[in-house]
């Protein structure tokens, strides 16, 4: 009996671990082909835009939206993010339009925020500035304008020139605020450098300075040069009488004519009014606003540009002023006199080409065949006769 006992535990032993191989085999197997679907899931190709928008909200509703545009997640990316974390939320720049559904997810994750380059040129007015915000971000532009009447400081010269690197989505005030905020905090560091204190008011003097400068300069070396002259003429009480000041605000490229002056009445038209603009006429450079901090040291009250080189004849001197512009109309006259005789010679050379180019009938060797013979029948040479 004791020996029949030790087989049949034996067997019973026997039989359990083959149970329990087959079993774990069977986990095994399930856990193979779970992975292999896993990985031939995930790497199943899938195209994006660049940037998508990707909402606030839990893993669920993002897998929900992101469905709504075509995008067919389901179960298994629910788990592989939850595996990865949490996904951005708002512009998200994915950097390419084909990926696997593995590199996608993990992207949802890790990318950042999609950013757009726009550049502020110096010299131009906030108004025109709004207009390209407005069409490069996708914003309202009377929203702009609401915001920025509200929260600017002056009209102008709030926002420093720049290339600004702006997110996706933001909206109106968060720009805005962004922008004024960064500038004055650039304004505050340069006139403690220089000044060791921040006074506002103080500093966007010599922004509506800069702005002047900016407007006038041919380029930045001339800029302390131009400055002195705004520096003298404001100490002796002279009227600015510049073109650049009536460039402000939506004219900021419009050209500044003699009836233009006689129909401003803004305190921009510094022919009209002595002393700066209430306001900076446009955004300045940080070089504009060194120049007008440190102006040149010179006598100059007077400079007109020259036609030849681009660049402004400067003179202490009404009389030499107006030698200066009576050189500079000599030297248009002779630059359009020469404009004009190199335009006539293009012009003759294109008829001489075409009519090189144009086929002439030549004149045959050969008499021709086709001419109507004379009628020379039997009864016109007897009627000839007669």
């Amino acid at each position: 009996m004791p020996e029949n006992n030790k087989k049949t535990n034996a067997k019973i032993k026997q039989t359990r671990a083959i149970k329990n191989s087959f079993i774990f085999f069977n986990i095994i197997e399930f856990i193979l082909v779970f992975m292999i679907v896993i990985l031939y899931y995930i790497t199943i190709p899938l195209s994006t835009t660049n940037v998508i928008f990707i909402p606030k909200g839990s893993t669920n509703s993002i897998i929900t939206y992101l469905n709504k545009s075509d995008y067919q997640l389901g179960i298994i990316d629910k788990i592989y993010i939850r595996f990865l974390g949490y996904p951005q939320s708002g512009w998200i720049d994915i950097k390419t339009n084909y990926l696997t559904k593995a590199d996608f997810l993990h992207k949802l994750t890790t990318s950042k925020a999609a950013l757009k380059n726009i550049t502020l040129i110096p010299g131009e007015t906030s108004y025109v500035f709004l207009d390209q915000i407005a069409q490069k971000m996708n914003l309202s532009r009377k929203e702009l304008q609401k915001v920025y009447d509200k929260y600017a400081y002056k009209e102008d010269g709030n926002i420093l020139a720049d290339t600004y690197a702006l997110p996706y989505g933001m909206k109106e005030y968060h720009l805005l605020f962004y922008l004024f905020s960064n500038t004055n905090k650039q304004y505050e560091e340069i006139s403690k450098k220089i000044f060791g204190t921040y006074n506002r008011k103080r500093w966007y003097y010599y922004i509506t300075l800069a702005s002047v400068i900016q407007k006038e300069a041919a380029n930045v070396e001339e800029m302390p040069y131009v400055s002195s002259v705004i520096h003298n003429r404001l100490k002796k009480g002279m009227k600015l009488q510049m073109d650049g000041t009536l460039n402000y605000g939506k004219y900021s490229h419009v050209k500044v004519t003699s009836q233009r002056i006689k129909d401003d009445y803004s305190s921009y038209n510094t022919y009209k009014n002595k002393g700066l603009p209430s306001n900076p006429v446009c955004t300045v450079s940080i070089d504009a606003i060194k120049s007008a901090i440190f102006p040149a040291k010179t006598d100059y009250l007077y400079f007109v540009k020259s036609e030849k080189t681009g660049l402004h004849l400067f003179s202490n001197s009404y009389k030499d002023h107006v030698n200066n512009i009576n050189k500079n109309r000599i030297i248009k006259r002779k630059l359009k006199r020469e404009i004009t005789k190199k335009t006539k010679e293009k012009v003759k050379t294109k008829e001489e080409k075409t009519s090189l180019k144009s086929p002439q009938k030549e004149v045959s060797v050969f008499t021709n065949t086709n001419t109507k013979k004379k009628n020379t029948s039997i009864k016109s040479l007897w009627d000839n006769v007669k």
